[in-house]
């Protein structure tokens, strides 16, 4: 006996098969299309994805095939994410909001096997079936109950090499064509593990979860494989993720931990604001935020006016996708409310098995809060290279960091706060102004709803900040008013020359700003003009 630790393999087996030894009575919840609630137990979900596993086999399925999705969020999909990983191959969900030749592109690419979609999502598989080589077509009803029921009950958990891959997601394709990511057994089980710690997201059995980030987008930030680990109740909204209906779900589920991106939280906030005694949201502890960056308003808002805590975290596909929460530590209990509400804002300390640095031309940059680099990253869950595509594999250091492409300052204690995405930064007079700073302010005004800054051309100082804003509706407030407005926390040379009101900013398919669409429209009337 050499007295080593045994070799116990961290897989999505070892997940599921705690969950169905100890939390088999807890409920898992799904809002269905006619906005019903369809429930049954973590029993019977377990049972019905080992199914799945047994019967994919079945399909011809094996050796780390692809299994494609393009569903929302519901009890379907879990069984999805857990039966094809413990069978030995690997889930791959499509990002139902991109284009239909970014999605023929990216099934290609990964070469998915099987292809297991939502009824109501049929016309976005028929405007992409041409140009797809999909061996099974699977679709949610009939169908997929009549795969299941091919499958054997008493199909057991394999031991899988917790290297092995297990999931596979896509970037949503902002620079270039989209970028594939895989993630292994191992990353998916310490990721889960690491989002239960209370400095981070603080998931546990006496949760009850409801995941507004899609589960086709990072894993749904690894709530669906977290929420089991630990025997969370998980709610699904399913399509339904209007404010009224999210509300309504808060309410009647009694949840506790929601997560989404800021724009689904600026809607909710709006609509408290309104109607703020409708709702007893008295169970909700934790909004988590992330996707990009929420505004101090928004912060607030929720937790002035409605009493609601909002936790900001930020993350990237490829780190699958925690990265940091902005959870207070001890040394800010103390702090004044306007100090706190300041760090909160800011994206936060490293996750458990996370480890952050920043650099620019000069090297490294010291963590003194004012020096701003790019953030990189190295850690147990994030990615080593893109799947099949060397296109951009200068992203990684020569010393194995992953360069984020945002720029940050990093403070003594690790507090990093993003300044701004590399490409989305304005450089003027050789001056960095954060878009990002700007955007935070001018969406602290009580009439704005929306507010992307970009950069357009300047014969003068090459780059200088125009803000695209949408206004609440009923609201309204002048150029002058609005550059008054944030004028107290910027030089005068950061402030905007422009800004455009307009009723809609296009969004990515992960519902960030499209500053690309902005900048075209915008960038190119200011040349002609």
């Amino acid at each position: 006996m050499n007295g080593l630790i045994m070799d116990y393999e961290l897989n999505i087996s070892a997940i599921l098969r705690r969950a169905e030894t100890l939390f088999g009575r807890k409920e898992l919840v799904t809002r269905l299309p006619d906005k019903s609630f369809h429930l049954y137990t973590y029993a019977d979900f377990a049972a019905r994805a080992r199914r799945l596993a047994s019967a994919l086999f079945g399909l011809g399925v094996k050796d780390g095939d692809r299994v494609a999705t393009l569903c929302w969020n519901h009890y379907q999909h879990l069984e999805v994410y857990f039966g094809v990983p413990i069978s030995g191959n690997v889930v791959h969900t499509l990002n139902l909001r991109l284009s239909p030749a970014d999605l023929a592109y990216i099934a290609n690419h990964a070469g998915d096997k099987v292809l297991i979609v939502d009824e109501s999502l049929l016309p976005l598989y028929d405007a992409i079936k041409d140009q797809v080589e999909f061996e099974h077509v699977i679709r949610i009803g009939d169908e997929y109950e009549e795969l299941l029921a091919s499958g054997d009950p008493e199909w057991d958990y394999p031991d899988i090499d917790e290297r092995a891959a297990a999931v596979m997601c896509y970037t949503s394709g902002t620079t270039g064509r989209p970028k594939g990511v895989l993630y292994s057994h191992r990353a998916i089980a310490v990721h889960s593990l690491a989002s239960t710690q209370s400095g981070t997201l603080g998931i546990s059995e006496r949760d009850t979860v409801l995941p507004v980030v899609p589960m086709f987008h990072a894993n749904a930030w690894g709530f669906p494989f977290t929420c089991t680990l630990v025997g969370a109740k998980q709610v699904f909204p399913g399509p339904h993720l209007d404010p009224e209906t999210l509300l309504d779900a808060f309410e009647s589920q009694r949840v506790t931990i929601t997560g989404g991106v800021p724009t689904i939280w600026l809607g909710i906030l709006q609509l408290l604001d309104a109607e703020p005694d409708r709702w007893d949201l008295s169970s909700l502890r934790s909004m988590i935020v992330g996707g990009s960056a929420a505004p101090r308003s928004l912060i607030e808002g929720f937790e002035r006016r409605h009493g609601i805590h909002v936790c900001h975290a930020w993350g990237m596909t490829e780190m699958a996708p925690l990265g940091t929460v902005s959870e207070l530590t001890s040394a800010l209990e103390d702090a004044a409310e306007d100090v706190q509400f300041a760090y909160r804002a800011k994206q936060g300390t490293p996750a458990p098995f996370v480890e952050i640095r920043a650099a620019n031309e000069d090297g490294i940059v010291p963590w003194d809060g004012k020096t701003m680099g790019e953030l990189e990253v190295r850690g147990a869950w994030i990615a080593s290279g893109y799947y099949e595509d060397d296109s951009q594999a200068d992203r990684w250091t020569d010393d194995g960091w992953f360069q984020t492409g945002d720029i940050v300052t990093i403070e003594e204690g690790g507090y990093i706060e993003i300044q701004d995405r590399s490409k989305d930064v304005i450089k003027s007079g050789g001056e960095w102004i954060s878009s990002v700073a700007l955007e935070n302010a001018i969406m602290g005004h009580p009439a704005v709803a929306e507010a992307a800054v970009i950069a357009v051309p300047d014969e003068k100082w090459q780059e200088r900040p125009l803000a695209v804003v949408v206004f609440k509706e009923g609201r309204s407030a002048t150029q002058e008013e609005l550059r008054d407005f944030i004028s107290p926390h910027f030089a005068k040379w950061q402030l905007c020359d422009r800004f455009e009101f307009v009723d809609e900013i296009p969004k990515t398919a992960v519902g960030k700003f499209r500053k690309t669409a902005l900048r075209e429209q915008f960038a190119q009337a200011t040349v002609e003009a």
